[in-house]
């Protein structure tokens, strides 16, 4: 039986913090859907197309993973895709509160599906999609915190004069 799991998310843009949750998810079920989830309302930089784009190219090696977008809420989708569970990845004490409290909220929603919180490893704790921009925006170095992939649409979009080396 093919256990499937989603793990929603803005990704603008996807992270090696996104895909150190997503790796780990895929050792505990076969199929992981990352979700571009959400409207434009925290103002993206790359529209849910592109970051669907993006995203695909940057997992296209990884067995088990799609890639999908979704403008409702995600216990709908969920249902519609019979999932298992939803991947919630944890940066510090901070992030619980909220995720635990939507959490409750898509388990009344819809009680057959589990969230799962994982921690994002140590060593990319503190990587954030918005601390990457703006990194990026005043010329620092983020390649060892995004894929490749990502540092080459960021200078495609913000232009080669951010991102430093």
């Amino acid at each position: 039986m093919t256990r499937k799991a989603i793990y929603p998310g803005s990704f603008d843009p996807i992270t090696n913090g996104h895909l150190d949750i997503l790796d780990r998810a895929l050792s505990l079920f076969s199929e992981v859907t990352i979700v571009v989830a959400g409207t434009d309302k925290k103002n993206p930089l790359f529209t849910s197309e592109e970051r669907v784009e993006l995203i695909r190219e940057v997992t296209k090696d990884r067995p088990g993973v799609r890639v999908d977008r979704w403008g409702g809420l995600i216990m709908e989708y969920a249902r519609a895709h019979n999932v298992a569970a939803v991947i919630r990845g944890l940066r510090a004490a901070s992030d619980f509160e909220y995720e635990f409290m939507m959490a409750s909220m898509n388990k009344r929603i819809h009680a057959g599906v589990e969230t799962l919180f994982m921690m994002t490893s140590q060593d990319l704790y503190f990587v954030s999609s918005s601390m990457i921009k703006e990194l990026f925006r005043y010329g620092g170095d983020i390649s060892s915190y995004v894929p490749a992939q990502v540092v080459d649409r960021l200078q495609a979009r913000l232009g080669t004069a951010a991102g430093g080396k």
